[in-house]
């Protein structure tokens, strides 16, 4: 029987992140499981609770959204400890590429029985990760998102009209496995995970089995054209289009002709340049 630890983001979705973790701490209990619960302050705090679970020998749960997933992940990195997401953020982005489950009782039964998987993490910056990687209008989309009120699907679409409103034309330079290129765009997206900015498949091919880093540049064209692939985004239809270009590489180097920042998984790390690394089954992560 696994012992667990639940470092929780209080103030993920809201605020419901507790409240999703009541149901099913009672199921893991009731099961004979033992579960430890632990609230951070701040993400670096929730890394430290997490190394601390894992020195323990639990099996360590990062409860909220993509921010709490990604920073837990990222501190198991390299340590062969067993991970676990209990989705309960607003985006749930890398869970929704796991496809895990979210009703209580589904969830506990992949916690209790479930295989823990070699699964591939990122590098970015020099820190560890899981999700993607997205510096361009997509980064500002991020950063409006966070400040707003609204909840869920509403706060990055309100997010991506005022990134969208305010973009200037800037040129990226990217190395991609020692090939360097420049590209006018909106965005240069270096992707572990399928899915980001609430459920939009970014890059539909993207696996966390494959050892590589799917890329995405969705070039400079009219702004209607621009819309037209955002919302193709929900398809995943928009890399068809000869104004997004998509590569796969084990290595990116991402720079850009002004000041941008760049995202990840849902949080503002930086600002470029910065390079992105594949980590090549780097976690051990309990997934259907």
């Amino acid at each position: 029987m696994r012992s667990f630890t639940a470092v929780v983001n209080p103030t993920a979705g809201g605020g419901s992140s507790a409240q999703a973790l009541f149901g099913l701490a009672r199921l893991l209990r009731d099961a004979g499981a033992s579960l430890q619960v632990d609230y951070s302050r701040d993400l670096r705090h929730a890394a430290d609770l997490a190394r601390q679970a894992a020195a323990r020998g639990d099996t360590v749960l990062g409860v909220g959204g993509d921010g709490i997933a990604g920073t837990v992940g990222g501190a198991l990195v390299g340590t062969g400890a067993e991970y676990a997401i209990v989705p309960a953020g607003r985006g749930n982005d890398f869970a929704r590429q796991l496809g895990l489950p979210t009703e209580p009782s589904k969830l506990a039964e992949l916690l209790l029985h479930g295989e823990a998987r070699p699964t591939d993490a990122i590098e970015a910056g020099g820190e560890a990760a899981l999700g993607s990687v997205y510096a361009g209008v997509d980064a500002l989309a991020n950063a409006h998102a966070n400040r707003t009120w609204l909840k869920g699907k509403a706060s990055y679409t309100w997010g991506a009209v005022r990134a969208f409103a305010s973009w200037k034309p800037v040129t990226y330079t990217v190395t991609v496995d020692g090939e360097r290129l420049e590209r006018g765009a909106y965005t240069v997206v270096a992707a572990n995970s399928g899915y980001y900015g609430y459920g939009r498949k970014i890059a539909p091919m993207a696996s966390v089995d494959d050892g590589l880093l799917d890329i995405v540049i969705i070039k400079h064209a009219s702004r209607r054209m621009f819309l037209t692939v955002m919302q193709e985004l929900e398809s995943g239809a928009h890399i068809r289009r000869p104004e997004v270009e998509t590569l796969r590489c084990a290595e990116i180097h991402i720079a850009s002709s002004r000041p941008l920042p760049y995202g990840c998984d849902g949080e503002l790390p930086g600002w470029l340049p910065v390079t992105v690394r594949a980590l090549p089954s780097a976690l051990n992560i309990i997934r259907p």
